[in-house]
Protein backbone atom coordinates (compact mmCIF):
# COMPACT_ATOMS: atom_id res chain seq x y z
CA UNK A 1 0.00 0.00 0.00
CA UNK A 2 1.36 3.46 -0.83
CA UNK A 3 0.28 4.79 2.73
CA UNK A 4 -1.02 8.29 1.01
CA UNK A 5 -2.35 10.63 3.94
CA UNK A 6 -2.75 13.88 1.67
CA UNK A 7 -3.29 15.75 -1.34
CA UNK A 8 0.86 16.73 -1.58
CA UNK A 9 1.61 13.44 -0.40
CA UNK A 10 -0.34 11.74 -3.22
CA UNK A 11 1.04 13.82 -5.55
CA UNK A 12 4.59 12.81 -4.80
CA UNK A 13 3.69 9.38 -4.75
CA UNK A 14 2.26 9.65 -8.19
CA UNK A 15 4.96 11.65 -9.88
CA UNK A 16 7.41 8.81 -8.55
CA UNK A 17 5.80 6.16 -9.53
CA UNK A 18 3.74 6.51 -12.51
CA UNK A 19 4.15 7.95 -16.00
CA UNK A 20 3.63 11.38 -16.95
CA UNK A 21 1.42 11.49 -19.45
CA UNK A 22 -1.34 12.55 -17.55
CA UNK A 23 1.02 15.40 -16.16
CA UNK A 24 0.39 15.10 -12.04
CA UNK A 25 -3.01 15.88 -11.15
CA UNK A 26 -3.65 18.28 -8.57
CA UNK A 27 -6.32 16.20 -6.07
CA UNK A 28 -6.21 12.93 -4.43
CA UNK A 29 -10.34 11.65 -4.06
CA UNK A 30 -10.05 8.74 -1.99
CA UNK A 31 -14.14 8.19 -1.51
CA UNK A 32 -17.28 9.21 -3.24
CA UNK A 33 -21.20 8.32 -2.68
CA UNK A 34 -23.43 9.63 -5.15
CA UNK A 35 -22.77 12.78 -7.13
CA UNK A 36 -20.32 13.91 -3.95
CA UNK A 37 -16.80 12.91 -3.79
CA UNK A 38 -13.77 13.80 -0.72
CA UNK A 39 -9.77 14.43 -1.20
CA UNK A 40 -7.24 13.11 0.94
CA UNK A 41 -7.59 15.99 3.02
CA UNK A 42 -10.89 15.49 4.08
CA UNK A 43 -12.27 18.20 1.78
CA UNK A 44 -16.31 17.59 0.01
CA UNK A 45 -16.84 18.52 -3.65
CA UNK A 46 -19.59 18.20 -6.35
CA UNK A 47 -18.56 15.96 -9.08
CA UNK A 48 -19.81 18.01 -12.27
CA UNK A 49 -17.23 15.85 -14.49
CA UNK A 50 -18.52 12.04 -13.37
CA UNK A 51 -15.26 10.72 -13.85
CA UNK A 52 -15.88 12.46 -17.88
CA UNK A 53 -18.97 11.11 -18.38
CA UNK A 54 -18.27 7.86 -17.19
CA UNK A 55 -19.69 7.59 -13.45
CA UNK A 56 -23.74 7.57 -14.77
CA UNK A 57 -24.83 6.97 -11.53
CA UNK A 58 -22.16 8.53 -9.75
CA UNK A 59 -20.19 7.10 -7.01
CA UNK A 60 -20.84 3.84 -5.23
CA UNK A 61 -24.45 3.32 -6.73
CA UNK A 62 -26.12 0.64 -4.45
CA UNK A 63 -27.52 -1.22 -7.19
CA UNK A 64 -23.75 -1.28 -9.42
CA UNK A 65 -22.40 -2.06 -6.06
CA UNK A 66 -24.81 -5.19 -5.44
CA UNK A 67 -24.76 -6.18 -9.19
CA UNK A 68 -20.93 -6.43 -9.50
CA UNK A 69 -20.45 -7.89 -5.95
CA UNK A 70 -23.16 -11.07 -6.91
CA UNK A 71 -21.47 -11.37 -9.67
CA UNK A 72 -18.07 -10.99 -8.91
CA UNK A 73 -18.72 -13.73 -6.09
CA UNK A 74 -20.36 -15.81 -8.71
CA UNK A 75 -17.83 -15.83 -11.45
CA UNK A 76 -15.55 -12.80 -12.47
CA UNK A 77 -14.06 -13.64 -15.95
CA UNK A 78 -14.17 -16.92 -18.28
CA UNK A 79 -13.13 -15.29 -21.87
CA UNK A 80 -15.17 -15.19 -24.73
CA UNK A 81 -14.52 -19.37 -25.43
CA UNK A 82 -17.80 -19.71 -23.24
CA UNK A 83 -20.97 -18.72 -23.10
CA UNK A 84 -21.39 -15.89 -20.77
CA UNK A 85 -24.91 -15.17 -19.88
CA UNK A 86 -24.53 -12.11 -18.76
CA UNK A 87 -23.12 -10.21 -21.32
CA UNK A 88 -25.57 -11.95 -23.58
CA UNK A 89 -28.65 -10.14 -21.49
CA UNK A 90 -26.83 -6.84 -22.07
CA UNK A 91 -26.10 -7.22 -25.14
CA UNK A 92 -29.74 -8.12 -25.99
CA UNK A 93 -30.63 -5.06 -23.83
CA UNK A 94 -28.36 -2.37 -25.53
CA UNK A 95 -30.05 -3.36 -29.03
CA UNK A 96 -33.79 -3.31 -27.18
CA UNK A 97 -33.11 0.67 -25.88
CA UNK A 98 -31.80 1.33 -29.73
CA UNK A 99 -34.27 0.02 -31.29
CA UNK A 100 -32.48 -2.93 -33.12
CA UNK A 101 -34.33 -5.61 -30.63
CA UNK A 102 -35.97 -8.85 -31.51
CA UNK A 103 -39.81 -8.74 -32.43
CA UNK A 104 -42.58 -11.52 -32.19
CA UNK A 105 -41.12 -13.87 -35.02
CA UNK A 106 -38.02 -11.70 -36.08
CA UNK A 107 -34.80 -11.41 -34.76
CA UNK A 108 -33.00 -8.27 -34.01
CA UNK A 109 -31.68 -6.25 -36.33
CA UNK A 110 -27.93 -6.22 -35.07
CA UNK A 111 -25.42 -7.64 -33.06
CA UNK A 112 -23.32 -6.27 -30.07
CA UNK A 113 -19.34 -6.42 -29.78
CA UNK A 114 -18.27 -6.05 -25.97
CA UNK A 115 -14.79 -4.43 -25.52
CA UNK A 116 -13.32 -2.40 -22.75
CA UNK A 117 -12.94 1.23 -23.70
CA UNK A 118 -14.22 3.97 -25.99
CA UNK A 119 -10.85 3.70 -28.16
CA UNK A 120 -11.19 -0.14 -28.08
CA UNK A 121 -14.95 0.40 -29.50
CA UNK A 122 -13.52 2.59 -32.35
CA UNK A 123 -10.81 0.48 -33.23
CA UNK A 124 -12.94 -2.46 -33.59
CA UNK A 125 -15.80 -0.32 -35.59
CA UNK A 126 -12.18 0.75 -37.88
CA UNK A 127 -11.84 -2.62 -38.62
CA UNK A 128 -15.34 -3.55 -39.60
CA UNK A 129 -14.96 -0.50 -41.92
CA UNK A 130 -12.37 -2.70 -44.01
CA UNK A 131 -14.34 -5.44 -44.19
CA UNK A 132 -16.36 -3.65 -46.91
CA UNK A 133 -13.44 -3.30 -49.35
CA UNK A 134 -13.00 -0.10 -49.19
CA UNK A 135 -10.18 2.21 -47.29
CA UNK A 136 -11.35 5.81 -47.40
CA UNK A 137 -12.38 7.33 -43.58
CA UNK A 138 -13.92 10.55 -43.18
CA UNK A 139 -13.50 12.53 -39.70
CA UNK A 140 -14.18 15.61 -38.54
CA UNK A 141 -11.78 18.24 -37.39
CA UNK A 142 -11.78 19.01 -33.70
CA UNK A 143 -13.28 15.39 -32.79
CA UNK A 144 -11.82 13.13 -30.56
CA UNK A 145 -11.68 9.43 -30.84
CA UNK A 146 -9.33 8.47 -28.77
CA UNK A 147 -5.46 7.61 -28.50
CA UNK A 148 -4.87 4.15 -29.73
CA UNK A 149 -3.20 4.43 -33.47
CA UNK A 150 -6.47 3.44 -35.21
CA UNK A 151 -8.37 5.69 -33.44
CA UNK A 152 -5.98 8.34 -33.42
CA UNK A 153 -6.06 8.40 -37.05
CA UNK A 154 -9.81 9.55 -36.42
CA UNK A 155 -9.09 11.86 -34.14
CA UNK A 156 -8.48 15.84 -35.51
CA UNK A 157 -6.69 17.33 -33.37
CA UNK A 158 -2.90 17.98 -34.68
CA UNK A 159 -1.16 17.84 -30.91
CA UNK A 160 -2.45 14.70 -30.45
CA UNK A 161 -1.91 13.14 -33.41
CA UNK A 162 1.36 14.86 -34.66
CA UNK A 163 3.67 13.52 -32.33
CA UNK A 164 2.94 9.60 -33.67
CA UNK A 165 2.53 10.01 -37.06
CA UNK A 166 2.53 8.39 -39.50
CA UNK A 167 -0.91 7.37 -38.92
CA UNK A 168 -3.23 5.06 -40.46
CA UNK A 169 -3.81 6.05 -44.40
CA UNK A 170 -6.62 6.84 -45.67
CA UNK A 171 -8.31 9.34 -42.78
CA UNK A 172 -9.82 12.97 -44.50
CA UNK A 173 -10.57 15.39 -42.00
CA UNK A 174 -12.95 17.90 -42.71
CA UNK A 175 -15.12 20.99 -40.79
CA UNK A 176 -17.25 19.40 -38.22
CA UNK A 177 -20.89 20.47 -39.39
CA UNK A 178 -20.20 21.61 -42.93
CA UNK A 179 -22.75 19.41 -45.56
CA UNK A 180 -21.18 20.80 -48.35
CA UNK A 181 -17.86 19.76 -47.31
CA UNK A 182 -18.92 16.15 -46.60
CA UNK A 183 -20.78 15.92 -50.19
CA UNK A 184 -17.35 17.12 -51.55
CA UNK A 185 -15.29 14.18 -50.06
CA UNK A 186 -17.48 10.95 -49.60
CA UNK A 187 -17.32 9.14 -52.73
CA UNK A 188 -17.46 5.16 -54.43
CA UNK A 189 -14.34 5.03 -52.60
CA UNK A 190 -15.41 5.86 -48.85
CA UNK A 191 -15.76 3.22 -46.38
CA UNK A 192 -17.71 5.25 -43.40
CA UNK A 193 -18.24 8.76 -42.16
CA UNK A 194 -17.26 8.71 -38.21
CA UNK A 195 -18.98 11.46 -36.40
CA UNK A 196 -19.96 12.85 -32.68
CA UNK A 197 -22.90 13.81 -32.39
CA UNK A 198 -21.43 16.45 -29.96
CA UNK A 199 -18.20 17.09 -29.97
CA UNK A 200 -17.14 16.43 -26.62
CA UNK A 201 -13.01 16.69 -26.25
CA UNK A 202 -13.52 19.17 -28.92
CA UNK A 203 -15.40 21.57 -26.49
CA UNK A 204 -18.76 20.40 -26.60
CA UNK A 205 -20.24 21.63 -29.70
CA UNK A 206 -23.43 19.84 -30.76
CA UNK A 207 -24.11 19.04 -34.93
CA UNK A 208 -25.67 21.57 -36.35
CA UNK A 209 -29.37 20.59 -37.27
CA UNK A 210 -29.57 18.59 -40.13
CA UNK A 211 -25.71 17.20 -40.41
CA UNK A 212 -26.93 14.23 -39.26
CA UNK A 213 -29.69 13.36 -41.11
CA UNK A 214 -27.73 14.92 -44.08
CA UNK A 215 -24.67 12.54 -43.31
CA UNK A 216 -27.10 9.66 -42.94
CA UNK A 217 -28.50 10.36 -46.52
CA UNK A 218 -25.37 10.96 -48.22
CA UNK A 219 -23.61 8.03 -46.82
CA UNK A 220 -26.40 5.93 -47.77
CA UNK A 221 -26.24 7.00 -51.54
CA UNK A 222 -22.17 6.37 -51.71
CA UNK A 223 -22.84 3.01 -50.27
CA UNK A 224 -20.71 3.97 -47.32
CA UNK A 225 -20.91 3.57 -43.76
CA UNK A 226 -22.32 5.79 -40.75
CA UNK A 227 -20.01 5.51 -37.78
CA UNK A 228 -21.67 7.63 -34.78
CA UNK A 229 -19.09 7.76 -31.81
CA UNK A 230 -21.55 7.65 -28.81
CA UNK A 231 -19.00 6.78 -26.30
CA UNK A 232 -19.82 10.05 -24.84
CA UNK A 233 -23.34 11.12 -25.35
CA UNK A 234 -24.71 7.52 -25.46
CA UNK A 235 -26.94 6.02 -22.46
CA UNK A 236 -29.19 8.93 -21.41
CA UNK A 237 -26.07 11.53 -21.17
CA UNK A 238 -28.34 13.80 -23.32
CA UNK A 239 -31.79 13.02 -22.48
CA UNK A 240 -32.17 10.16 -25.08
CA UNK A 241 -30.51 6.45 -24.93
CA UNK A 242 -28.46 7.75 -27.85
CA UNK A 243 -28.00 10.74 -29.10
CA UNK A 244 -28.78 9.85 -32.89
CA UNK A 245 -32.42 9.24 -31.74
CA UNK A 246 -32.91 13.23 -30.92
CA UNK A 247 -31.64 13.61 -34.61
CA UNK A 248 -34.21 10.74 -35.82
CA UNK A 249 -31.74 8.51 -37.81
CA UNK A 250 -30.12 4.90 -37.15
CA UNK A 251 -26.40 4.32 -38.57
CA UNK A 252 -24.70 1.25 -39.54
CA UNK A 253 -22.43 1.76 -36.46
CA UNK A 254 -22.54 2.56 -32.84
CA UNK A 255 -19.90 2.72 -30.51
CA UNK A 256 -20.09 3.33 -26.51
CA UNK A 257 -18.09 3.13 -23.42
CA UNK A 258 -18.23 5.58 -20.65
CA UNK A 259 -21.52 5.69 -19.02
CA UNK A 260 -22.48 2.47 -19.85
CA UNK A 261 -19.87 0.19 -17.36
CA UNK A 262 -21.19 2.56 -14.28
CA UNK A 263 -17.43 3.39 -13.16
CA UNK A 264 -16.28 -0.08 -14.63
CA UNK A 265 -14.07 -0.30 -17.94
CA UNK A 266 -16.48 -1.29 -20.43
CA UNK A 267 -17.06 -0.82 -23.93
CA UNK A 268 -19.63 -2.32 -26.96
CA UNK A 269 -20.03 -1.77 -30.67
CA UNK A 270 -23.54 -2.04 -32.21
CA UNK A 271 -23.53 -2.96 -35.69
CA UNK A 272 -26.95 -2.47 -37.21
CA UNK A 273 -28.17 -5.06 -39.94
CA UNK A 274 -25.83 -6.76 -41.79
CA UNK A 275 -22.76 -4.28 -40.34
CA UNK A 276 -23.14 -6.64 -37.34
CA UNK A 277 -22.35 -9.53 -39.46
CA UNK A 278 -19.15 -8.72 -41.16
CA UNK A 279 -16.66 -9.53 -38.60
CA UNK A 280 -16.10 -13.35 -38.73
CA UNK A 281 -14.95 -15.74 -35.96
CA UNK A 282 -11.07 -15.26 -35.58
CA UNK A 283 -10.90 -11.62 -37.14
CA UNK A 284 -11.80 -9.15 -33.74
CA UNK A 285 -11.13 -10.28 -30.28
CA UNK A 286 -10.62 -8.87 -26.55
CA UNK A 287 -9.84 -10.99 -23.49
CA UNK A 288 -11.45 -8.95 -20.94
CA UNK A 289 -14.31 -7.68 -23.62
CA UNK A 290 -17.94 -8.34 -21.99
CA UNK A 291 -16.28 -9.77 -18.62
CA UNK A 292 -19.15 -10.86 -16.55
CA UNK A 293 -18.92 -7.72 -13.75
CA UNK A 294 -18.19 -5.87 -16.37
CA UNK A 295 -21.87 -6.69 -18.14
CA UNK A 296 -23.43 -6.82 -14.74
CA UNK A 297 -22.88 -3.14 -14.22
CA UNK A 298 -23.40 -2.19 -17.78
CA UNK A 299 -26.81 -3.91 -16.85
CA UNK A 300 -27.61 -2.13 -13.37
CA UNK A 301 -26.52 1.22 -15.54
CA UNK A 302 -29.44 0.38 -18.26
CA UNK A 303 -32.40 -0.82 -15.41
CA UNK A 304 -32.19 2.13 -12.92
CA UNK A 305 -31.76 4.70 -15.64
CA UNK A 306 -35.06 3.30 -16.97
CA UNK A 307 -36.66 2.30 -13.48
CA UNK A 308 -35.66 5.98 -12.10
CA UNK A 309 -36.82 7.28 -15.76
CA UNK A 310 -33.59 9.20 -15.71
CA UNK A 311 -33.83 9.81 -19.24
CA UNK A 312 -36.38 12.51 -18.82
CA UNK A 313 -34.61 13.70 -15.51
CA UNK A 314 -31.20 14.63 -17.63
CA UNK A 315 -33.47 16.59 -19.71
CA UNK A 316 -35.26 18.78 -17.59
CA UNK A 317 -32.06 19.13 -15.18
CA UNK A 318 -29.92 20.13 -18.77
CA UNK A 319 -32.68 22.96 -19.55
CA UNK A 320 -32.19 24.06 -16.13
CA UNK A 321 -29.20 24.35 -15.82
CA UNK A 322 -28.30 25.64 -18.77
CA UNK A 323 -31.18 28.50 -18.68
CA UNK A 324 -29.49 29.23 -14.94
CA UNK A 325 -26.38 29.86 -16.32
CA UNK A 326 -27.77 32.14 -19.18
CA UNK A 327 -30.22 34.14 -16.20
CA UNK A 328 -26.90 34.67 -14.60
CA UNK A 329 -26.06 37.47 -17.18
CA UNK A 330 -22.13 37.05 -16.44
CA UNK A 331 -19.92 39.51 -18.88
CA UNK A 332 -17.25 36.14 -19.40
CA UNK A 333 -20.17 33.92 -20.16
CA UNK A 334 -20.50 33.96 -24.02
CA UNK A 335 -23.00 31.12 -24.26
CA UNK A 336 -24.54 27.51 -23.03
CA UNK A 337 -24.35 24.85 -25.36
CA UNK A 338 -24.94 20.90 -25.79
CA UNK A 339 -27.61 19.05 -24.62
CA UNK A 340 -28.74 16.82 -21.07
CA UNK A 341 -26.33 16.51 -18.93
CA UNK A 342 -23.50 17.40 -21.40
CA UNK A 343 -22.75 21.03 -21.26
CA UNK A 344 -20.46 23.13 -22.67
CA UNK A 345 -19.91 27.05 -20.84
CA UNK A 346 -18.34 29.35 -23.55
CA UNK A 347 -16.15 32.20 -22.11
CA UNK A 348 -15.15 35.47 -24.34
CA UNK A 349 -11.42 35.09 -22.73
CA UNK A 350 -9.25 31.86 -22.55
CA UNK A 351 -9.42 31.85 -18.78
CA UNK A 352 -11.04 28.65 -18.60
CA UNK A 353 -8.26 26.93 -16.77
CA UNK A 354 -8.23 29.46 -14.19
CA UNK A 355 -12.42 29.42 -13.47
CA UNK A 356 -12.22 25.48 -12.79
CA UNK A 357 -9.26 26.28 -9.89
CA UNK A 358 -11.91 28.40 -8.48
CA UNK A 359 -14.71 26.33 -8.86
CA UNK A 360 -12.56 23.96 -7.13
CA UNK A 361 -11.56 25.82 -4.35
CA UNK A 362 -15.52 26.52 -3.77
CA UNK A 363 -16.46 22.80 -4.25
CA UNK A 364 -17.36 21.82 -7.91
CA UNK A 365 -15.03 20.01 -9.96
CA UNK A 366 -15.70 20.99 -13.05
CA UNK A 367 -13.44 20.50 -16.64
CA UNK A 368 -11.51 23.16 -18.53
CA UNK A 369 -12.03 21.29 -22.10
CA UNK A 370 -10.70 24.35 -23.78
CA UNK A 371 -8.91 27.65 -23.13
CA UNK A 372 -12.29 29.11 -23.49
CA UNK A 373 -14.56 26.56 -22.60
CA UNK A 374 -15.55 24.28 -19.52
CA UNK A 375 -17.33 21.12 -19.44
CA UNK A 376 -19.91 20.02 -17.29
CA UNK A 377 -20.28 15.89 -17.52
CA UNK A 378 -21.74 14.82 -13.89
CA UNK A 379 -23.38 11.66 -12.89
CA UNK A 380 -27.11 11.14 -14.58
CA UNK A 381 -28.13 11.46 -10.73
CA UNK A 382 -27.01 14.73 -9.97
CA UNK A 383 -30.56 16.41 -8.13
CA UNK A 384 -32.11 20.09 -8.45
CA UNK A 385 -30.84 20.95 -5.46
CA UNK A 386 -26.97 19.73 -6.21
CA UNK A 387 -27.28 21.57 -9.42
CA UNK A 388 -28.64 24.89 -8.04
CA UNK A 389 -25.72 25.15 -5.27
CA UNK A 390 -23.61 25.31 -8.29
CA UNK A 391 -25.28 27.92 -9.97
CA UNK A 392 -25.12 29.84 -6.37
CA UNK A 393 -21.23 29.36 -6.68
CA UNK A 394 -20.23 30.15 -10.59
CA UNK A 395 -20.13 33.87 -10.24
CA UNK A 396 -17.65 34.25 -7.80
CA UNK A 397 -15.23 31.79 -9.67
CA UNK A 398 -15.87 33.88 -12.87
CA UNK A 399 -15.63 37.02 -11.30
CA UNK A 400 -11.77 35.30 -9.74
CA UNK A 401 -10.27 35.94 -13.42
CA UNK A 402 -10.36 39.78 -13.44
CA UNK A 403 -7.93 41.53 -12.41
CA UNK A 404 -6.60 41.81 -9.09
CA UNK A 405 -7.95 38.35 -7.76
Amino acid sequence: MSGIQSNLDGQAHWRSALMDNYGTPGLTLVRGEGARVWDADGREYLDLLGGIAVNALGHAHPEVVRAVTEQISTMGHISNLYVNPVAVELAEALLEIAGLGATAGSEANGRVLFVNSGAEANEAALKITRRTGRTKIIACEGAFHGRTMGALSLTGQPSKREPFEPLLPGVVHIPFGDIDALKAVVDSDTAAVVLEPILGEGGVIPAPDGYLQAAREITKQAGAMLVLDEIQTGIARTGVWFAFQRAGVMPDVITLAKGLGGGLPLGAVIGVGETGDLLEPGQHGATFGGSPAGCAAGLAVLRTIARDNLNDHVAALGKDIAAGIEELGHPLVSGVRGAGLLIGITLRDTVAPAVAKAAERAGYLVNPVAPDAIRLAPPLILSHEQAEGFLDALPTALDSTQKGN
